[in-house]
């Protein structure tokens, strides 16, 4: 898809914002999301200002976008895709749908039909921004009052882990949200005690640390970190000494890491009337999806009443499912299949692993100093008779791995979606074998071409 002019990114938002608006109100548009937090950030930010244009409305929230799905849509309801959609375009010309709205920011791999209207910033050059950003941005133009709705963005941002580019797709959302910056480890939640802390975190992995008791208690010890009447300290009561004296024995522990991986940005929100780690309330959301509970991620994003418990709940278990999950890929056994060749990982995981968790495995991976900058990670898992496959570029750098399942699609049948360094797509178990072969196959021609 040529890419086209970047003043044209504001006129092109701005034309989908009045066709919006003149859609009548007494007809209902069904808004449809993605799952991951990015995609629930968006979907909360449109209700909230549907409700606010007194609009009839009816939300979807999906796993994964697919032919049927499209297919089955009423063709005169007017629909918003967000965060998703980009890679389905043909199946959306082809349902005969009228009016479509496409708010997404993964890559377009098709022509754009009649029907749909779509705001996608790598048509005008601006790849690196989050859908709830977009959404954000159009809903502002809808009206000023949705400005209180920018924390939102923030949220969505931080779950599709763009905060490093926070400063140059901005545009006033920080301000609009009155979010606070800090500089600190980039670890979370801030609140509770350290050993529990680095006990359920993931990103970064800490060989030896993450989900080890026992490997916490050296590595504070080794920090001059000791417990107080049975109790460590948080994270935000660690002195200065203390906290070098931590940032030093985790990189230690991860020779590759650099310290710009472990001390970054922290944003500070207020959420629930309480001043919040934006990255916790990311985890929060995602935690509810993943495990099949959507509609309390969107309550939490609303700030409904009840909803927090809730999340914290469900966010607790996330975190159990998850280290199981990193342990099955560490120790492999049983079903659990693990295939390493030059350059590449395969982990073929079955039903051993949710597939609603799959794709964060391979994210952890990726952003861990265990692989070399350009390794391809690709994590499998099954649901229902299909398989979920899940891509990603170590250090964000090699090969284009969205490219890679593209070509392996095209010879075993499924859908693919995604980006550069971060892609997925659905095969059919009946394909597995085959689909790995031909995966292998692409890696080791790949690696011979670079």
């Amino acid at each position: 898809m040529e890419k086209r002019g970047n003043n044209e990114f504001d006129e092109s938002m701005n034309n989908a914002v009045e066709k919006l608006l003149a859609i009548p109100k007494n007809r209902e548009v069904l808004v449809v999301s993605h799952f991951d937090t990015d995609g629930i950030s968006s979907a909360a930010i449109m209700v909230q200002a549907m409700k606010r244009m007194d609009r009839k409305f009816s939300v979807r929230i999906l796993k994964r976008l697919e032919k049927e799905f499209v297919f089955g849509l009423e063709k005169n309801k007017p629909v918003i895709f967000l965060d998703l959609a980009s890679g389905m375009l043909n199946y959306i010309k082809e349902a005969g749908i009228k009016e479509v709205f496409i708010i997404d920011h993964h890559e377009i791999v098709q022509e754009i039909p009649e029907n749909v209207t779509m705001v996608n910033p790598i048509l005008y050059g601006k790849e690196n921004i989050s859908s709830s950003g977009l959404v954000y941005l159009f809903c502002k133009k809808i009206g000023n009052e949705n400005r209180e709705l920018a924390k939102l963005a923030v949220l969505g941002m931080i779950g599709d882990l763009m905060e490093a580019n926070i400063d140059k797709l901005n545009n006033g959302i920080l301000e609009d949200g009155e979010i606070k910056r800090r500089r600190g480890l980039l670890i979370y939640p801030y609140t509770r005690p350290v050993n529990k802390v680095l006990e359920y975190n993931s990103d970064p992995y800490i060989p030896g640390i993450t989900g080890n008791p026992d490997g916490i208690k050296e590595l504070l010890r080794h920090s001059g970190i000791e417990p107080v009447n049975g109790k460590y300290k948080s994270l935000i009561d660690l002195n200065e000494d203390e906290m070098k004296k931590l940032v030093t024995s985790i990189m230690l522990r991860n020779p590759n890491t650099k310290n710009k991986e472990l001390v970054g940005d922290i944003f500070l929100l207020k959420f629930f009337n309480k001043l919040e780690d934006a990255r916790e309330l990311s985890a929060m959301i995602n935690a509810c999806s993943r495990l099949d509970e959507p509609e309390i991620a969107l309550q939490f994003c609303m700030e409904v009443p009840g909803a927090r418990k809730k999340a914290e709940a469900i966010h607790a278990k996330y975190k159990q499912h998850l280290i199981a999950g990193l342990d099955f890929v560490k120790n492999p056994s049983g079903k659990v299949e693990k295939i390493q060749g030059k350059g590449f990982l395969i982990i073929n995981a079955r039903d051993s692993v949710k597939d609603t968790i799959i794709g964060t495995i391979a994210s952890i991976l990726s952003n861990s100093s265990l692989y070399e900058e350009g390794t391809v990670i690709v994590t499998m898992a099954y649901y229902e008779d299909k398989i979920k496959v899940s891509a990603r570029g170590v250090g964000r750098k090699g090969r284009n791995v969205r490219e890679i399942l593209d070509t392996i699609i095209k010879k075993t049948g499924g859908e693919v979606g995604g980006h550069e360094f971060a892609a997925g797509c659905i095969v059919s178990q009946s394909k597995e074998s085959e689909f790995i072969n031909a995966l292998k196959e692409s890696c080791e021609i790949e690696l011979v071409k670079i």
